[in-house]
């Protein structure tokens, strides 16, 4: 009797200076408990609570089935249909918890869920610093947002910033993507991603690859950093600096851009562009060049804007403003230039210039023609003014043929037969076996026909009202050893594929290439979230406001 007497004294004390602890708000508060007991030797410095407790500490309300109090320590344990409520902000269930009212540091494990108005975490186990206001577990996790579902083995999650930070192996899906890095920050209101290290996003039509990069899953648009790229089953896209919009399937690529059509064998570089994958369509500029194959060789367009266009084996390359291109043995500039994949025909528009090993032509209007199965360049038309330059194979004159039109034949990539047609005219230093100057020819016609060997005039064929002589060459004067209109622009050949560009285009380049150095020393620094992720929430409200004072 009197032990059972002493025991009641006892817990009437404790009841009594719990009473006074709860008028502390550092205190945790026993709010409810169907019965209180106490038992030294079961739990040592513990009031044992049993049934519908409900525990009160400075905003968090927390309920279940059994608790032990530690009050000396401002400590609880509690068990069975744990329930942790802070406001009307978070919600976490689990079987078991512990809690420290002076640390304001929560312990839960045994089916944890954590909830908040926009996202739910299931995991084993999880800390929660209420201090800080984070949480953080080492377990399996599956959180879940309207928008996606995340699954890893860790995480932190930043309740004030409505952010989860994972420096592990997470992955992000939804029906539209999935997304796999080493390191996410992801903020569950906005539904912000940004990535650090390798990282993929995978949909059914591309995979973006990237090691520093932001994409926003609810618009499904992204920013990528330095060493990334798109992927698609015909084309691949890279940049240091990608903007993608997955809805119109789009990308803007910004510095040492480089798109590769893997069907066609063909490139484009440059330090600016625009893909649009559903309409078949690129556009680059910045130091751009196309590069394409023919003959197993290949060749280099250039132009301020390249403009690509059209499905895979029919594709159509526009150059305009100061276009040029190279292949070996052949090259040539204009204002403009068209290349049509489907017909082998590439157009060169506005005061053509053509080099074809030594041989300069000029004209109003260039078609080079090329075989679409075997990819060999097959022929060359000169329409209006047409005009041949080369220079003498031994001495200082030039060699010239001119006529209204002309067209040509290759072999093996070099012009072999040409024929001149309407009004033509020639100038011809004649030279024996010894390549001794027999003289002269200057002589009119209404067609020539000739034949080269590697880009040397072998023969020439007169044809119809053909009038010409043969001077010695002290009988021709120099002023006369030249046709009207001749212009030689030997300086101008473009020689390597690195004289495709004029200098405006390399000091464009260089500046792009110091831009991407400064960056460079960025690239191992997570990319800092946006004034759109930080107030998302705050321009969100402020969007709403705008539109409804719209509407009156």
């Amino acid at each position: 009797m009197n032990k059972i007497y002493f025991r009641f004294v006892l817990i009437l004390m404790l009841f009594s200076q719990v009473m006074l602890w709860s008028q502390d708000s550092k205190q945790i508060i026993i709010q409810h408990s169907d019965f209180l007991d106490i038992s030294e030797k079961e739990v040592p410095g513990a009031i044992v609570l049993t049934g519908n407790v409900i525990i009160i500490h400075e905003g968090v309300r927390m309920t279940c089935n059994k608790a032990y109090h530690f009050t000396k320590s401002n400590f609880v344990k509690i068990f069975g249909n744990v329930n942790m409520v802070q406001g009307d902000t978070l919600f976490m269930n689990s079987k078991y918890a512990e809690y420290n009212g002076n640390t304001k540091f929560a312990y839960a494990t045994g089916d944890v869920v954590m909830r908040d108005p926009k996202m739910t975490l299931a995991t084993d186990t999880i800390n929660f610093d209420r201090s800080s206001q984070q949480a953080y577990y080492n377990s399996r996790g599956t959180i879940r947002d309207p928008e996606n579902t995340l699954v890893s083995n860790s995480g932190r999650y930043y309740l004030n910033q409505k952010k989860f930070q994972f420096l592990e192996a997470v992955t992000v899906t939804n029906p539209r993507q999935t997304i796999k890095t080493n390191h996410l920050d992801y903020y569950t209101n906005s539904g912000h991603a940004y990535v650090f290290g390798p990282s993929t996003i995978t949909s059914t039509t591309n995979t973006i690859y990237t090691i520093k990069g932001f994409y926003d899953t609810k618009k499904d648009e992204g920013k990528l950093q330095k060493g990334s790229k798109i992927t698609y089953k015909d084309r691949l896209i890279e940049g240091d600096d990608i903007y993608y919009d997955r809805k119109l399937d789009f990308a803007r690529a910004k510095n040492n851009v480089k798109v590769t059509d893997t069907i066609n064998n063909f490139v484009l570089k440059g330090n600016y562009a625009e893909v649009y994958k559903q309409k078949d369509s690129m556009f680059i500029t910045k130091k751009a060049v196309a590069i394409t194959l023919f003959e197993k060789d290949s060749v280099y367009f250039h132009a301020k804007k390249l403009l690509v266009t059209g499905k895979p084996k029919n594709r159509i390359i526009r150059g305009s403003n100061n276009a040029r291109f190279f292949k070996k043995d052949m090259s040539g500039k204009c204002d403009s230039i068209h290349y049509d994949q489907k017909r082998g025909l590439t157009q060169m528009i506005g005061k053509p210039i053509f080099w074809n090993g030594k041989n300069q032509m000029t004209g109003d209007v260039m078609h080079l023609i090329s075989d679409a199965k075997t990819e060999k360049v097959d022929s060359l038309k000169v329409l209006n003014n047409a005009f041949i330059i080369s220079k003498d194979t031994i001495g200082e004159g030039f060699n010239q043929v001119k006529g209204q039109n002309l067209f040509g034949k290759f072999k093996d990539n070099k012009l072999h037969e040409v024929d001149v047609v309407k009004n033509t005219e020639v100038i011809f230093y004649m030279r024996n076996e010894k390549n001794e100057l027999i003289g002269i020819n200057k002589n009119v016609s209404s067609k020539i026909n000739m034949i080269l060997e590697d880009n040397n005039i072998e023969t020439i064929t007169f044809f119809t009202n053909v009038d010409g002589i043969i001077y010695p060459e002290e009988e021709l004067p120099e002023n006369a050893r030249k046709l009207k209109g001749f212009i030689w622009r030997g300086d101008e050949q473009i020689l390597t594929k690195e004289d495709i560009f004029p200098k405006e285009e390399l000091e464009l380049d260089a500046k792009a290439q110091k831009e991407s150095k400064a960056k460079s020393k960025d690239i191992d620094i997570p990319m800092e979230p946006s004034k759109e992720t930080l107030e998302y929430d705050k321009l969100k409200v402020e969007k709403k406001v705008v539109v409804k004072k719209k509407k009156k």
